[in-house]
């Protein structure tokens, strides 16, 4: 099975559509009239859907176990076939457009067990995914933005050269694959002055986004935090706790980062944790959502 813990969890809604035809029209009278043998075909094939949506995984395998959390299953009755649709959601890490189409196949298929004993022309003719909705790629830009991005390295030991840079590395990786363009890297001690000097320098140089990773813990010697929030003109708590929310699912020590999100000017400034697996999971925590901000400061209207 795909890996799917390092995604965030959104409204995921899929709708598939199953298309069975039938030999004559008599036979859809039959089944609007509730006089085929076998009983009610829609609401058999109605309840034989919703079992099929919830057991999507026990049948196909690479499909993951998932609250279902809501199932729709519409028909429409035409002269010589019956349209099915099938509408999925949940509140999940991964989508459920497998299981709107499970669903819809066997719906069709209990169709075409009911009906074959009036009618020797029943097929089904199409299964069909209409559309689906959730997931990093709907909330994320849908260009690449044109954004100046830095990315500084907090740490003592890397800038001393005692210990090899890992997080900073971890950082340009995972922003390079949203098409964002790394202008400046530096490794810079963990230091109030040295933190805010360079910060205040990518400013004047109109840095749209600095990343800083390392020295948001509680140790003595951890004082991003102190060197980041004074410069800040506003903070995004929002951002804040989705980063140590998205953590704290992962490890029970993400309670203990001291991350802190805001902007100076236009600006965004991001501090992150310095360990690998906290820098890591800060980045997929909010990106590329966090992205939208520059869409607004730009006048985007979600009104439009």
């Amino acid at each position: 099975m795909v890996d799917i813990t390092h995604k965030i969890t959104t409204l995921r809604t899929a709708t598939a559509q199953a298309l069975v035809k039938v030999g004559s029209a008599a036979t859809i009278q039959a089944v609007l009239d509730k006089k085929v043998p076998k009983g009610d075909v829609l609401e058999v094939a109605r309840a034989a859907g919703l079992f099929a949506v919830k057991n999507t995984a026990n049948a196909i395998p690479d499909c993951h176990p998932m609250p279902i959390e809501y199932t729709g299953i519409h028909f429409e009755c035409f002269e010589d076939y019956i349209q099915i649709e099938v509408c999925v959601k949940t509140i999940y890490k991964t989508g459920v457009e497998v299981e709107a189409m499970h669903g819809a196949s066997i719906v069709a298929l209990t169709l075409y067990d009911m009906l074959k004993p009036i009618d020797k022309n029943v097929e089904i003719a199409t299964i069909k995914l209409l559309h689906k909705k959730g997931g990093k790629s709907d909330f994320g830009t849908k260009e690449n933005p044109n954004l100046n991005v830095a990315v500084l390295v907090c740490s003592d030991s890397v800038s001393a050269g005692t210990k090899e840079d890992t997080s900073g590395k971890i950082i340009t990786e995972k922003l390079e694959k949203f098409g964002l363009v790394i202008s400046q890297y530096d490794i810079i001690p963990d230091k109030i002055s040295d933190i805010r000097s360079n910060i205040q320098n990518l400013i004047e140089h109109k840095t749209d986004l600095i990343v800083l990773t390392g020295g948001t813990g509680l140790s003595h010697n951890d004082v991003t935090p102190e060197a980041v929030i004074p410069l800040l003109d506003r903070r995004i708590p929002g951002i804040e706790e989705a980063i140590r929310a998205y953590g704290q699912e992962r490890t029970p020590y993400a309670m203990l980062s001291r991350s802190v999100v805001g902007f100076k000017g236009d600006t965004l400034i991001m501090a992150l944790p310095g360990s690998v697996g906290g820098t890591s999971e800060s980045i997929d925590a909010v990106f590329p959502s966090v992205l939208h901000l520059f869409k607004l400061l730009n006048g985007y209207d979600h009104g439009k």
